[in-house]
């Protein structure tokens, strides 16, 4: 049996940040900003955030996952991520 470590929050936020940052040049995102309010996200880009999130962090994004509000910001992300690492 593969034994999963979890992630600390800060660096779940750093890989985040990183990933969004190609496609948001220029500003840094805080932790908490709305990327989707701001309009950084449209439907496509949000998908590749999904894929994203699975692949990194090695967890599968469930239909009940597939929540804006799991996505709207850096922290939603991380809390999103951390959640799911602790069940596997």
């Amino acid at each position: 049996m593969e034994t999963t470590t979890v992630m600390p929050v800060t660096d779940i936020k750093t890989h985040v940040k990183t990933f969004l940052a190609r496609v948001i040049p220029d500003h840094e995102l805080g932790d908490e900003e709305d990327i989707f309010a701001a309009g950084y996200v449209n439907s496509l880009f949000a998908m590749q955030l999904v894929l994203f999130v699975e692949k990194e962090f090695h967890i599968a994004v469930e239909d009940a996952d597939m929540d804006t509000e799991n996505f709207r910001t850096v922290g939603a992300i991380a809390r999103l991520v951390e959640r799911k690492q602790l069940i596997l």
